[in-house]
């Protein structure tokens, strides 16, 4: 098997087990469940956005240091204008970022999977956690948008959750006679966005599957070691480092929840819309250049 599919078949081995386990143990304290998710998030999920400059140099040629001092005030700019959307308009803030993480989160999957399969799996981390965890959902929106409007965009995605879960049952059909691994990797999502408490799940499929598939993917692409692949990261890692400081010292007055879900989640926005410019220009090419996935 190829490195992409022994991550597969792991994080859909790892993703079932969580899941059966879920129905079976009692549920994790709130905040230990955040802590866990924080840390994770952190240290092994966000460090395959700071590979970013492997694509900066590949799609734009960046060799020299005005370049560079160029792509990282772009970069942070970028992420700023995210925060200050935020800061404006919580609600419509949330809601594009929703819909970014689908899109983004579709490339997952390998180059020859349908595009309507491809929809249904990038969206199956949106809608399936509010099917049985709609108030945990709503909490942690509620953190970022305020209560009511939270209420109010929960209660619409799970208007739309039932009729996603019944076209994700079929593209799972038909996916099974097509290609059994991505029939399981769409299943293993499902099944954890559904039953297991979302900040878990979701730390899961962030580090595992999306996190893990992008940094195989950029060795693969780049033709890089894994040593190389450390080295690219390690002043953008030192940047989020730096960032996750002062935001827990502009945020320390906050209520514990509320701070580890906003330093957590808008530095993913933050971090998302530079990261999705450079890697969907990528993998809209199929990951082409050094081999193919």
């Amino acid at each position: 098997m190829r490195p992409l599919q022994i991550q597969g078949l792991a994080f859909s081995v790892l993703a079932l087990m969580l899941t059966v386990a879920a129905t079976a143990l009692p549920q994790l304290n709130p905040q230990a469940e955040l802590c866990i998710f924080a840390i994770l998030v952190l240290v092994f999920g966000v460090p395959h956005g700071a590979l970013d400059p492997i694509f900066a140099r590949q799609l734009y040629g960046i060799q020299s240091l005005p370049g560079w001092i160029a792509f990282t005030v772009i970069y942070v700019t970028l992420g700023a204008m995210v925060i200050g959307l935020w800061w404006l308009m919580p609600s419509a803030f949330l809601t594009l970022f929703l819909i970014a993480s689908a899109v983004h989160f579709s490339g997952d999957l390998v180059p020859d999977t349908p595009r309507v399969a491809r929809i249904f799996y990038g969206g199956a981390f949106i809608f399936f956690p509010v099917l049985l965890h709609a108030a945990e959902v709503s909490q942690l929106f509620g953190f970022l948008t305020g209560a009511s409007a939270a209420d109010t965009l929960v209660a619409g995605m799970r208007w739309l959750a039932w009729p996603w879960l019944t076209a994700t049952a079929l593209v799972l059909v038909f996916m099974w006679r097509r290609n059994w691994l991505t029939f399981l990797e769409i299943a293993s999502v499902s099944l954890l966005a559904i039953a297991v408490p979302p900040l878990l799940a979701f730390a899961l499929f962030f580090c595992v599957m999306h996190s893990a598939r992008h940094v195989l993917r950029t060795q693969r692409y780049a033709g890089l070691s894994a040593f190389r692949l450390l080295l690219t990261s390690a002043a953008p890692m030192a940047a989020v480092s730096v960032g996750s400081a002062l935001a827990l010292y502009f945020f320390q007055d906050l209520a514990f929840d509320m701070h580890i879900v906003r330093l957590v989640f808008i530095g993913l926005a933050a971090l998302t819309v530079p990261h999705m410019l450079l890697v969907e220009r990528v993998r809209f090419s199929g990951w082409v250049k050094s081999g193919s996935f």
